[in-house]
């Protein structure tokens, strides 16, 4: 305060990048290499037993990828959340935004592929 012996203080607490968002960028993208391994093992298996082992692969990826369009939500709403200056910020609303992007294609290629293996399995 001017003309008096104290002084206000704000300390300036740098931007944190949010873990929610680069949590979600990593499931989503391990989401993605199982959907890949989904369509590997149901067209390489598909005279045996391919689409049980696919099903089981697509249950992880199928997992992997809604976690992480959940998470990246979430991440999106606490980056969006406005709070008093000493508290800390949060970034990364491009990294969360790509985590729920490649979640919502990691889920749709694992049930693609899926389908893909029981397609050739039954014929």
């Amino acid at each position: 305060m001017p003309g008096t012996p104290f002084g206000v203080v704000h300390l300036d607490v740098p931007a944190v990048t949010s873990g929610l968002a680069v949590g979600s960028l990593v499931a989503g993208i391990v989401s993605i290499l199982v959907s890949l391994l989904v369509a590997c093992v149901g067209v390489v298996g598909a005279d045996g037993d391919g689409a049980w082992a696919a099903g089981a692969f697509t249950a992880l990826g199928a997992l992997t990828g809604a976690g992480a369009v959940g998470v990246g939500l979430f991440g999106l709403q606490q980056i969006r959340r406005p709070l008093p200056p000493p508290a800390v910020r949060f970034t990364g609303r491009g990294l969360a935004w790509a985590g729920v992007s490649c979640g919502g294609v990691g889920l749709l290629l694992n049930l693609g592929g899926l389908g893909l293996a029981l397609l050739l399995g039954m014929s």
